[in-house]
């Protein structure tokens, strides 16, 4: 099977983040020299889908635990759950953190409900299994998988 081809849409990122064609949906990479620094590159990745994230203001914050051995099924569950809550809550979020120990995985958000000035791009459901990968790249981390949009 080809390797899907990978672009840096946002140059501003300092290469946290790319994205990579998809039929249907899009390919979302995040980047870090540690595990957790690329789960929270891939979380940007997904956010700035939706909007210009260096424009949200961490106005409020949501803290995000759960229990997960396997890396790849973390880095989906990691996504669902701040989709989620960013839904519940009505916010948009642009700032993310995630800490490990074992199995146990803990994180947050900041962000701001969603006002006028912050243009909306196109609404992320949530991630999904297609293509998903989380394996040492280079000197760091690479977190990937499609995420229905």
């Amino acid at each position: 099977m080809p390797q899907p081809t990978t672009r840096v849409l946002n140059p501003e990122s300092g290469g946290r983040y790319a994205y990579f064609e998809h039929d249907a949906d899009i390919g979302i990479i995040g980047r870090g020299a540690t595990l957790e620094e690329a789960f929270e590159g891939a979380a940007r990745a997904t956010f700035a889908i939706m909007t210009d994230i260096e424009k949200v203001r961490a106005a409020e914050s949501v803290t995000i635990e759960f229990e997960e051995a396997d890396d790849e099924l973390a880095l989906v569950r990691w996504l669902n759950l701040l989709l989620g809550s960013a839904r519940e809550r009505g916010l948009v979020f642009g700032r993310f953190w995630v800490e490990r120990d074992g199995v146990r995985w803990r994180g947050g958000a900041g962000g701001e409900p969603w006002r006028p000035h912050l243009e909306r791009g196109v609404e992320v459901k949530g991630a999904t299994l297609t293509m998903l990968t989380v394996k040492p790249a280079g000197a760091g981390w690479e977190a990937r998988c499609v995420v229905d949009v």
